[in-house]
């Protein structure tokens, strides 16, 4: 095959130059992207991921290091080869074929197990593991036992002696009531006087019995609240085993003595400790922001004119989230009927209760 003609080499050398020209200035344009790159980055660390990383790794092996410091690229050129010499040695790992030794037990099943153990405080290794098989699970006894000692459970005999809060209140749910204050400022005649609220709150349905409104909760009041409290009719602790305090000093001793006569258990919790009274205490977040810190009260029959209308509101016409977002007292008419949509109104819109008017 002859030489190509003279004509045509020149025209070949003339785009090759062309070409190579336009290399260069691609090239540089790079170079200067990068260095305004590296300028704006300064001190930012990059992350990149093992396939950027990977990438990268492959096409700095083939440009080489004497043309990546000439690029000034934003990753090290002894970064990307040191990348590419990974790259290699993963490439001859062959870990991930290795068969696996004894089979590690299921994160479903250690949560399984750690649920039953803290469920059933009287279970011992052997009754979860049988209590295992029932749900199709062969776990050995000692699996049991060390994926309780790694969530730091101890085991039946010591479990066993400690009943926790949560379990107690489950246990004792529908006779537990608990007491609580709140207070709210009355403008009088002598001005602004603190009132004080005792309410007790029955833990299963939220039912909440105002015991009094006072401005002296002294060892008297307090001594006639508890005869009201107590009533066998109509006090508020019929019916309940349990009354949990806190470690307010207007609880006297000789009111506690007399719910304790009565048959009901006093429990006091211990000072400090707003979380073991939550139920009392979301009642009293729920009426102050929704009724008392909204209004200004001149004398206390204002006072108890609000909180018989929040009462009632409470009662029969707000959701309880702690219910399923149900009534307490819901009443069957207001959410079957099939008329108009009506708006009941207490305290001039404040609350508001959505009722179908009957049919």
């Amino acid at each position: 095959m002859g030489s190509a003609p003279p004509v045509l080499s020149f025209l070949l050398m003339i785009a090759a130059g062309w070409v190579h020209r336009h290399q260069l200035i691609v090239i540089e344009f790079l170079q200067a992207e990068n260095r305004l790159l590296k300028d704006r980055l300064r001190g930012k660390r990059i992350r990149f991921t093992d396939a950027e990383r990977a990438l990268l790794a492959r096409k700095a092996k083939a440009v080489g290091r004497k043309a990546l410091l000439e690029l000034e690229t934003i990753v090290s050129a002894d970064t990307l080869l040191r990348w590419h010499r990974r790259l290699i040695a993963e490439k001859w790992n062959f870990v991930h074929r290795r068969g696996p030794g004894r089979p590690g037990i299921m994160r479903e099943i250690s949560a399984l197990i750690v649920r039953m153990a803290r469920d059933n405080p009287g279970w011992g290794y052997t009754r979860i593991q049988g209590a295992l098989g029932n749900l199709g699970h062969r776990v050995g006894r000692g699996t049991v036992a060390n994926v309780l000692k790694r969530s730091g459970i101890e085991p039946f005999p010591e479990r066993s002696k400690r009943t926790t809060w949560s379990t107690f209140l489950r246990a004792h749910w529908k006779v537990l009531a608990a007491s609580d204050f709140l207070t709210a400022e009355v403008w009088t005649t002598r001005g602004l006087v603190t009132h004080y609220l005792l309410f007790v709150i029955s833990l299963a349905d939220r039912v909440v019995d105002i015991v009094g409104i006072t401005t002296r909760p002294d060892e008297a009041w307090m001594l006639q609240a508890g005869r009201n409290l107590i009533d066998s009719e109509s006090g508020a602790l019929r019916g309940k085993g349990y009354l949990i305090l806190d470690r307010d000093t207007k609880y006297t001793d000789q009111f506690r003595r007399l719910i304790r006569g009565s048959g009901t258990n006093v429990i006091r919790l211990p000072p400090r400790s707003p979380n073991l009274n939550a139920y009392a205490e979301r009642f009293v977040r729920s009426i102050k922001f929704e009724c008392l810190d909204r209004m200004i009260f001149i004398g206390q029959a204002s006072l108890r004119c609000a909180v018989t209308e929040y009462m009632g509101h409470y009662h029969g016409e707000r959701n309880h989230q702690g219910l399923d977002n149900r009534l307490i007292r819901a009443v069957p008419s207001s959410v079957q009927g099939v008329g108009m949509v009506r708006r009941k109104q207490r305290l001039g819109g404040m609350l508001n209760f959505y009722y179908r008017e009957a049919a």
